[in-house]
Formats: C-alpha cells, sequence, structure tokens
C-alpha cells in the first residue's frame, strides 16, 4: 500500500469536502488516515499459511472444537463503513487441531479486507475446513453495521448475523443443534 499516494488521496477529498486540509486538526490526517487503512486492511498482505504458520497438531479426536465470542472489525465494501461483533466458530476435528489462537488470526486476516458480512463467514469456514481437513465446521458472525446506523435507514439496534456450516454440520441436524446451543449459552 502506498501511503503517499493514499494520504494525496485523502487531501483531495477534504478539499472535496469543502474543509482546508492546512487548518490545524487536519494537517496530519491524510498521513493518520492511510496508516489506519494501511492496518486495518492489513489482510490483503497476509495468507492464511502464514497465519496458520504450522500450528496444526496430531491429536486423535472427533471431539466439537468451540471458540465464541471472537472479536471481528472488517470494513464493509459498499460504503467503507467499519460493521464489528462477534464471530463464533465450531469443528469436529479427524486427527488434526488447530492452535486456538490461529482461529482468531484466521478471523481476522479475512476481516481486514474490504468486505461483506457473508463472504467472511463463508471464507472462515473454508478456510478451517480446507487446512485442519475436519469433519465439519460451523461459523456464525454477529454484526452491527455502520452503513446501517449512521446513514441510510438509521437502524441503531440492528444485528446481522450470518452462518456458514459445512460437512457434518450441514448435513447433521443434531450436530449443528449443538453448535448452535454451545454458541448460544449465557455469557
Amino acid at each position: 500500500m502506498n501511503q503517499e499516494r493514499i494520504a494525496e488521496l485523502v487531501r483531495q477529498l477534504l478539499i472535496e469536502l469543502g474543509e482546508d486540509p492546512n487548518r490545524e486538526g487536519l494537517q496530519d490526517t491524510p498521513k493518520r488516515v492511510a496508516a489506519a487503512y494501511e492496518f486495518m486492511l492489513k489482510g490483503y498482505k497476509q495468507t492464511i499459511e502464514e497465519v496458520i504458520n504450522g500450528a496444526i497438531f496430531t491429536h486423535s479426536t472427533n471431539n466439537m472444537v468451540v471458540v465464541r465470542d471472537i472479536e471481528v472489525y472488517s470494513i464493509c465494501e459498499h460504503h467503507m463503513l467499519p460493521f464489528f461483533g462477534r464471530c463464533h466458530i465450531g469443528y469436529i476435528s479427524k486427527d488434526k487441531v488447530l492452535g486456538v489462537s490461529k482461529l482468531a488470526r484466521i478471523v481476522d486476516c479475512y476481516a481486514r479486507r474490504l468486505q461483506i458480512q457473508e463472504r467472511l463467514t463463508q471464507q472462515i469456514a473454508r478456510a478451517i475446513k480446507s487446512f485442519v481437513d475436519c469433519e465439519g465446521v460451523g461459523v456464525v458472525i454477529e454484526a452491527q453495521h455502520l452503513c446501517m446506523m449512521m446513514r441510510g435507514v438509521e437502524k441503531q439496534n440492528s444485528m446481522m448475523t450470518t452462518s456458514s456450516v459445512l460437512g457434518s454440520f450441514h448435513e447433521s441436524v443434531s450436530t449443528r443443534t449443538e453448535f448452535m446451543t454451545l454458541i448460544s449459552k449465557e455469557r
């Protein structure tokens, strides 16, 4: 990402909005915005292989592994406004498990790109299924979208929920129900 070019574009945007980019409060804003975008969109520079970094371990179990309430922050590709919420992941391994922190890192890798929540949910599920070669996986994301809260319909309390279920989570109602029950327990 060319931070100097982005800073110049932000400077031009400020002018188009009727602002003076040379006034005290805005002098460094273009640089700060460029740095913020580089951080918030760092997923473009990452691969799942790098994120997992070999943290797949042999373990003979077929228990369900669930990690819930993983914070997720992303930017909507339609209005370039943030959406944020929680991601819940469950999978049933065959003979491999993933280092638990890697689940959160996979979420961040895909979330730190221009996104729509539906695709984000699916990408996370597919990556886990592919890299762990698990029996099944379920991913649920609950998020609030600033593009819906700050503009347009201005619905402050709306929450979007998406799910992606693959393998046994898709094929078995009881497996899917167990996952949904585990992620719905009182916090």
